[in-house]
């Protein structure tokens, strides 16, 4: 009788562990941010202060991870209201006709270890192009405040102002064509 309990809990974790888990964002221990070159000689930086997230994957080291990230374009903010005004503006992001930044993933690569390149479509300003990014997965941990588990993410990246059609109206050297983008993510196992 043991035997074919023992039977039926390896049969029911073999099946179970096939299947993903999800994963959603700790929104006060997650930064979107990016920064462009600003007259060749300084980077203007900023953040999206309201952003989402969803990750699932049911390999423990994320390497089957699907990952969905989407960010407000009202909440940008880069310390300085005059420009968070412009930037929401017709002229850059256009908040009121395209007001979510969003990211899809459609595969994960492992280059080394913990370093992935991330491939996605990446909706912004009305406009949806592939996108590659770097993406460190910094492991996972029990959060000894509440006892869930954890997990941490660092994507980097690059993409070009032009391909979106942001800001036409400053070109380069005004404004750097290419802005970097700088994502760490702190999930939490749902």
């Amino acid at each position: 009788m043991k035997k074919s309990y023992v039977i039926v809990f390896v049969i029911l974790m073999c099946i179970t562990s096939g299947y993903a888990q999800t994963w959603s964002i700790d929104k006060t221990h997650s930064n979107v941010g990016f920064a462009v070159k600003y007259l060749t000689v300084a980077n203007v930086v900023g953040t999206f202060v309201s952003v989402d997230a969803k990750v699932s994957a049911a390999s423990p080291d994320f390497s089957d991870a699907s990952i969905e990230l989407s960010a407000d374009v009202n909440s940008i903010n880069t310390n300085q209201e005059g420009r968070d005004t412009y930037l929401k503006g017709g002229n850059f992001f256009d908040a009121k006709q395209f007001a979510v930044i969003s990211f899809k993933s459609s595969s994960l690569k492992r280059i080394k270890e913990n370093e992935y390149s991330l491939s996605g479509s990446l909706t912004l300003h009305g406009i949806t192009r592939p996108v590659v990014f770097n993406l460190i997965y910094n492991g996972t941990a029990i959060n000894p405040f509440n006892k869930k588990t954890v997990a941490g993410f660092k994507v980097t990246g690059t993409i070009k102002r032009s391909d979106f059609n942001l800001g036409a109206d400053l070109p380069a050297p005004t404004l750097a064509d290419e802005a970097q983008l700088d994502a760490d993510l702190f999930l939490t196992k749902d």
